[in-house]
């Protein structure tokens, strides 16, 4: 006689789901609502449905869940089984190894499953769905962020230049935009929307850079004839008057208290603004016009660009450059650090090269390049992500927020009908302001909130301080 087997068999030969290998099909289902026969057209839910409809944007993202408690609950599939475990199989045609030997979709033997008689208390459940589902139903889901395509607020801004070369928009850490018009400097505060004329150079001179302190007590202007003045914000009170330069002065960046300044007279001046005489050093190292001008987080490296197509690496210890970069084929205006990575630098090139570049600046090594197919006129990283935001000119007028290291879009942004030229973001880090030839500034939220620690949100925006939303 045979010996006893511990399988119980009955007399009907029904297949059992929970045994079966059904997940090596899944590959004839499509999750866009395709047939699963090649070069069947796609089903549609209703007559009259349409593919793009904003209305379905929840449901689509909802289907990939609801697609694996189907497979969990009614084919005995776990989650990470049915998303991962036999991608293999449908690589190829379904039901088919890579062997020769046939795969049996359908095994019979008992409906319990190996779960269950672990678990005995799973016989009592009340719920609906196995213990499985329920685990992948408590856990919590990453909801994907979305930015807003339109701007929550729009100022005007007549006489804002339409030139390329040149930095007249800056938001300060107190919560205050300072903006270049013409031959005047006017603060807007984003907690009362109210306007205040800081100074006019009158009739024989003209803006071309305003730079705020990182305290955000004090405004550097930089001016058509080549000088610096320092304003006291609170007072609208000039504090002091730096020459030195013989052209107009288009980029300025602070660290602490020293004012480095790019001109058209292609020096860049380093500027104590507490001593009496300021200079400390002048660096020359480009051909033509410094259009870009940005410190380190770090305040160890000065990182310039200029019409001449060179992206040069400074420290305040010496006027030689450390590093000299020649891959760009346009003027290099956009430059901007990264907060997230020591030594990380990301640079744009103007209308002839349309790049974005990665630099290491620690070991003078280029990283990566991307090719955003317009003028790249300003680049900002953001503080409270590990992503960063370009601003285009010829021919898109572009806002494009990036996903860093991968350079994935995360949303394309328009409505300025110039190149934006302009580019600021508020002390809180959510919000960027842009500005172009068309003579508007234009307010979008781009990034989330700081997170603490604990990963909950700091608070409402600084635009914003009592969280009402004007969207």
């Amino acid at each position: 006689t045979s010996a006893s087997s511990d399988q119980v068999y009955s007399d009907r030969f029904i297949p059992s789901r929970s045994s079966s290998r059904l997940e090596t099909g899944f590959c004839l289902l499509d999750d866009v609502g395709h047939s699963g026969t090649p070069g069947s057209p796609p089903r549609s839910n209703t007559p009259n449905s349409q593919p793009n409809n904003a209305g379905d944007s929840s449901g689509k993202e909802s289907q990939p869940m609801l697609n694996m408690l189907l497979r969990s609950e009614l084919l005995g599939v776990a989650a990470s089984s049915a998303t991962k475990g036999d991608k293999a199989d449908c690589d190829r045609p379904c039901g088919f190894s890579n062997t020769s030997t046939p795969v049996n979709l359908f095994r019979f033997k008992s409906t319990m499953s190996p779960e269950s008689l672990r678990d005995p208390r799973s016989v009592y459940e009340l719920s609906p769905v196995g213990g499985h589902s329920k685990r992948l139903l408590s856990t919590p889901r990453k909801t994907k962020r979305k930015i807003p395509k339109v701007p929550f607020k729009v100022l005007d801004a007549p006489a804002l230049q339409d030139d390329f070369y040149l930095n007249l928009v800056d938001w300060s850490a107190l919560n205050v935009l300072a903006v270049g018009l013409g031959s005047c400097v006017y603060l807007w505060s984003a907690c009362t929307s109210k306007v205040t004329k800081l100074c006019d150079l009158g009739q024989n001179d003209c803006v071309t850079s305003v730079a705020w302190t990182q305290r955000g007590t004090h405004l550097a202007v930089g001016t058509n004839q080549g000088e610096v003045e320092i304003w006291e914000a609170a007072r609208c009170k000039k504090v002091r008057t730096m020459g030195g330069h013989t052209a107009r002065i288009g980029t300025m960046s602070w660290n602490a208290h020293t004012l480095a300044s790019g001109s058209r007279d292609r020096l860049i001046f380093l500027r104590d603004v507490r001593i009496k005489n300021p200079l400390i050093s002048k660096l020359a190292g480009h051909k033509q016009e410094v259009c870009g001008l940005r410190w380190s987080f770090d305040e160890t490296q000065l990182a310039s660009g200029g019409n001449d197509n060179k992206l040069l690496i400074w420290t305040a210890k010496s006027s030689n450059p450390l590093s000299r970069f020649h891959e760009h084929t346009a003027a290099v205006k956009a430059i901007a650090w990264s907060p997230h990575q020591h030594g990380l630098l990301a640079s744009g090139g103007g209308t002839a090269d349309r790049c974005i570049r990665f630099w290491n600046t620690l070991t003078s090594v280029p990283l990566n390049c991307v090719d955003t197919g317009s003028q790249v006129c300003n680049l900002m990283w953001s503080r409270n992500v590990n992503e960063l935001v370009s601003t285009h000119g010829y021919s898109l007028n572009q806002i494009i927020v990036w996903r860093y290291p991968f350079m994935s879009k995360v949303a394309t942004l328009t409505g300025h009908t110039y190149r934006v030229l302009y580019l600021a973001m508020s002390p809180d880090g959510q919000t960027i302001v842009t500005g172009a030839g068309d003579e508007t500034l234009r307010f979008w939220n781009a990034f989330p909130s700081p997170k603490s620690k604990d990963g909950s949100q700091l608070g409402s925006s600084l635009l914003f301080p009592s969280g009402i939303d004007l969207r």
